[in-house]
């Protein structure tokens, strides 16, 4: 745990990585701050509700677990790492259901996170003998072939073509697959499938452009660099930063406006 706040060595990182990283967190930031404006404070946005909205936190969260993948295959510790993650997804969950019940996050990203670092650090050695194409392209199928099991398809990507079996969908065990029960709800929901072939994905895109990434010489921008570098921290912190701005906005300075 004391590693997530420790110096980094910064000769050993690429800025183009933390800069992207960096991006990402914003974007997540802007995100989540719109999400507590329209369902908690009940600011109207219809734009929210739309497919632009849906779109960009799509990207965001495609980011992250692409880059978590990428780092994952280059990461030497990625077994304590991946339980470090795991345990905080696990900290933020027990935390909702006690605070904040009507928002809780069951299996949400870092849960994920954690349990991908966790199943690529065991199983590195044989995923390493794939060929780095052929894991890339097989990965990118899985995950288009699986992006609607959620939903009870496969098909590729959002299009339908195949009806799954309702008997997958049982419990809080399949929801953690990939496969939630009718009555299951979370309010950040990644599930093992399909996003751990998006994690893959970006585990195999290390071997197919990995030395030419980490290559470029480009020193990115410092403040987007310095947040890349603390993205897990922000990630802890920002949600109850962003609720707290709000709920003082919402008490005391909107009813003077």
């Amino acid at each position: 745990m004391l590693e997530l706040f420790r110096k980094p060595d910064l000769s050993r990182r690429c800025a183009l990585l933390d800069a992207l990283r960096g991006l990402t967190v914003i974007n997540m930031v802007l995100f989540h701050a719109m999400y507590d404006l329209v369902y908690i404070f009940g600011i109207p946005a219809p734009w929210y509700q739309g497919i632009g909205a849906f779109a960009w936190q799509q990207a965001i969260c495609c980011t992250f677990i692409t880059l978590s993948g990428f780092c994952a295959a280059m990461g030497k510790h990625t077994l304590r790492r991946g339980a470090i993650v795991f345990g905080l997804g696990t900290a933020v969950s027990l935390a909702t259901i006690l605070f904040m019940p009507e928002e809780r996050i069951l299996f949400g990203v870092l849960t994920l996170i954690g349990s991908c670092m966790l199943i690529a650090g065991a199983a590195k050695p044989a995923l390493q003998k794939l060929p780095a194409l052929v894991g890339f392209v097989v990965s990118l199928a899985l995950f288009a072939g699986t992006r609607l099991a959620g939903s009870g398809y496969l098909g590729i990507f959002f299009k339908p073509l195949l009806r799954l079996p309702e008997a997958l969908y049982q419990n809080v065990l399949t929801a953690y697959l990939g496969f939630p029960p009718p009555d299951f709800g979370s309010s950040d929901y990644f599930p093992l499938i399909p996003w751990c072939f998006l994690f893959l994905t970006g585990f195999y895109l290390h071997g197919l452009c990995g030395k030419q990434i980490l290559a470029v010489r480009w020193k990115g921008i410092a403040p987007l660099n310095l947040i890349g570098r603390h993205a897990l921290g922000i990630y802890m912190l920002h949600q109850p930063v962003i609720y707290g701005l709000l709920l003082a906005w919402n008490t005391w300075l909107r009813p003077l406006f």
